[in-house]
């Protein structure tokens, strides 16, 4: 669904990649309960990604079994849009397993792109995503879903058209795909290029 920004992140299964992409822009346009909700879910290098951050509170996807916490689980869909509406990121393993819930991001990059304007969720995913081979993904509460890799801004959901001229942040040439009622921009090919 989302081939554009599939494109600007290689490193991972795009099988896994697209439905989380997805379920961000699920919260993006429906937050929770009437009221808008922001979230940052970090996607693969587990590992790394484990070892620099730390739990907010208790996670409540300890001890569950694995099997329901993968991606493809639709019931794990609903769990995870209540939970958005606590602090913290949601950290995804590269096979599409939910490992932790409300975690504080701690990892600091040295190459990070973030544009003025943007918050805390974003920085803490432009670090993580540089600091390791992670991809952020965050959920603004202004409904644009953004995705970082390597500490860069390499694409914005919006999911309306009204919003591009006072969402988007993507410096240079951009490219604009339409995905239903969607907006997607990314680099265009020759900011691409300089990104990997």
């Amino acid at each position: 669904m989302f081939e554009s920004i599939l494109c600007q992140v290689t490193e991972y299964d795009p099988d896994i990649l697209d439905p989380l992409i997805e379920l961000a822009v699920e919260i993006a346009r429906e937050g929770r309960e009437g009221r808008r909700v922001g979230t940052v879910f970090i996607f693969g290098d587990e590992r790394a990604v484990l070892a620099k951050s730390r739990s907010l509170i208790l996670d409540p996807l300890f001890g569950h079994p694995e099997s329901s916490r993968h991606l493809s689980d639709p019931s794990l869909r609903g769990t995870i849009k209540e939970l958005a509406q606590l602090d913290g990121a949601f950290v995804i393993s590269g096979n599409g397993i939910v490992l932790a819930a409300c975690r504080y991001l701690d990892a600091i990059g040295a190459e990070v792109d973030v544009p003025l304007g943007l918050g805390s969720r974003h920085i803490a995913a432009a670090n993580m995503s540089a600091a390791t081979n992670a991809v952020g993904i965050v959920v603004s509460e202004s409904s644009v879903v953004r995705v970082f890799c390597h500490g860069k801004l390499v694409a914005e959901i919006i999911p309306e058209l009204w919003m591009i001229d006072h969402a988007a942040q993507l410096r240079g040439p951009v490219k604009r795909d339409q995905v239903g009622e969607l907006t997607v921009l990314t680099p265009s090919q020759r900011r691409a290029s300089a990104v990997k």
